[in-house]
């Protein structure tokens, strides 16, 4: 029960950090878009995505691997000390590698993979956050291990207010107008912001480990703990650097084929910046509610795989599971039914009314991958995760070479689809072969999509085009939440068992 109580309050806490830095992060977003356009939101995603290559690569799977191991010997003080002091080491070494090879290709980077739109000062700026952020990563891990994610929450929280504290000011009483200093002002944001939370987080964790820092237990050597991280982080490293490089390529690639079918670099990357720089971060606002405990259930379920109770394990699998298809299927119902308000209310562009109830289906598949993936990596199949997410990015680029030049714009949807869909059914089905939960069709999906989609024809029916205002907006949504609860209990899907299960 104690267990249960910390793993809901960590819960608790994350999912209030996440949706505080969401709502926060989404605000802010809408700011920038309205502030810089489309086409430099377009060119911001397109050094992001090569920054995220950088990451994997500054981090290279040291994260998952301390949280694992540090969760395996959270009986030994001393241990403890040495495996994060040796992560650090491993995080620094990789962080500054990374940090080297993007200063130094970053003008080849610029020319050729950002369309020539900028300089290459802003990948020269963001390299040198990658050591910092390398090592954040590692003391993060540590935190999540020992269920102590106050700090780290705190932390991110501080990272993500100074970062639109010095984007704000750069932009508006700083940097002059234009798509060169729009991305430098993002940047440079980034990466002040990336050493400053590093900066606290090693003082909180040196100030945490003093309460251990006399203990003599422990009999692992640096060297042997060394190889045992790296024994951890090497398999997901390299799979990860496959996986982020796909995606990356995946990314960059977009905007070159949108052009092949027809249309101008500005309005491939304004289309681009749109979907992936707008709507998705939208659509995938909710799923921070999720999002906290999932990253929770790695030591969780690894404590679980550790003592090979997999009775529990198929317990817990079909209340997360209930809880995460009928949460999905609420927001899909949302987003598809106040496309047109939310997208009018957030957006000043209405042509991204469209590919809000475009995409909003694809919730659910989104959503549910996020935990099935977090449960995986629980249960020690991280590198079949990175397999099945590889996959993924193969069958994604060769679609994107085919579709995009003939179909455009509609072209990246049908791509974003197939994605999603193949990405969740075979996370999905490896989780099922693995433990042998019982699937729950009708209660999960059936039910639930009925619900959202008679509730759906109900209020355009009843109220079309009647709600312009914020309070109405959220209102109408409120009512629409509240139906859907009484209709999944009125059709058995919830039931009083899930409700006293919860409740204690």
């Amino acid at each position: 029960m104690r267990k249960l109580k910390i793993f809901i309050f960590n819960g608790v806490l994350l999912t209030i950090t996440s949706l505080v830095m969401q709502t926060i992060g989404v605000s802010f977003n809408v700011y920038i878009s309205n502030k810089i356009g489309s086409t430099a939101i377009g060119v911001y995603q397109l050094i992001m995505s090569i920054y995220m290559f950088s990451i994997t690569l500054a981090s290279s799977g040291m994260n998952l691997a301390i949280t694992k191991i540090v969760a395996e010997e959270a009986h030994c003080a001393k241990t403890i000390k040495k495996i994060v002091k040796k992560g650090l080491t491993f995080s620094f070494i990789f962080g500054f590698t990374t940090c080297c090879f993007l200063y130094i290709f970053s003008t080849y980077i610029a020319k050729n993979l950002l369309h020539a739109q900028i300089s290459n000062i802003p990948l020269k700026i963001l390299a040198f956050s990658l050591p910092f952020l390398s090592m954040s990563s590692c003391i993060n891990g540590y935190f999540s291990a020992l269920r102590n994610v106050k700090k780290s929450a705190f932390a991110q929280v501080f990272e993500q207010v100074l970062k639109i504290l010095i984007i704000t000011f750069l932009i508006n009483y700083f940097m002059p107008d234009g798509l060169e200093f729009a991305c430098i002002s993002l940047v440079l944001g980034t990466t002040v912001s990336e050493i400053c939370s590093f900066i606290l987080l090693l003082i909180f964790y040196i100030a945490d480990t003093k309460k251990f820092s006399t203990a003599n237990n422990g009999n692992s050597s640096s060297k042997q703990l060394g190889k045992k991280i790296l024994k951890v982080s090497t398999p997901i490293a390299l799979t990860s650097y496959i996986r982020s490089g796909l995606s990356t390529f995946k990314q960059l690639i977009v905007p070159i084929q949108l052009e092949k079918s027809g249309v101008s670099c500005d309005y491939a990357l304004s289309r681009y910046g749109m979907i992936s720089g707008m709507v998705m971060p939208l659509i995938m606002f909710p799923c921070s509610l999720m999002g906290s405990f999932s990253m929770l259930l790695i030591p969780e379920f690894s404590y679980l795989h550790v003592e090979d109770n997999y009775k529990k394990i198929n317990f817990i699998l079909n209340k997360i599971f209930k809880i995460c298809f009928i949460f999905s299927f609420l927001i899909m119902g949302i987003f598809w039914c106040f496309s047109e308000e939310l997208s009018t209310l957030i957006y000043s562009e209405t042509e991204i009314i469209k590919y809000v109830k475009l995409l909003s289906p694809l919730i659910v598949f989104m959503y549910v991958d996020n935990i099935v993936d977090s449960i995986l990596k629980g249960l020690d199949k991280q590198v079949s995760v990175m397999l099945i997410n590889i996959l993924d990015l193969f069958v994604s680029i060769s679609f994107i070479a085919i579709l995009l030049p003939i179909f455009g714009v509609m072209g990246y949807i049908i791509v974003l689809y197939i994605s999603e869909i193949l990405n969740a059914f075979c996370s999905l089905f490896k989780l099922i072969k693995v433990t042998h939960f019982k699937f729950d069709f009708k209660n999960w999906i059936l039910k639930p999509f009925i619900c959202v989609t008679f509730l759906n024809i109900v209020f355009k029916f009843l109220c079309p085009n009647i709600i312009s205002s914020t309070d109405e907006v959220i209102f109408a949504i409120a009512i629409f939440a509240g139906f859907y609860f009484v209709l999944l209990t009125l059709s058995s899907a919830i039931i009083k068992e899930d409700v006293k299960y919860f409740r204690c």
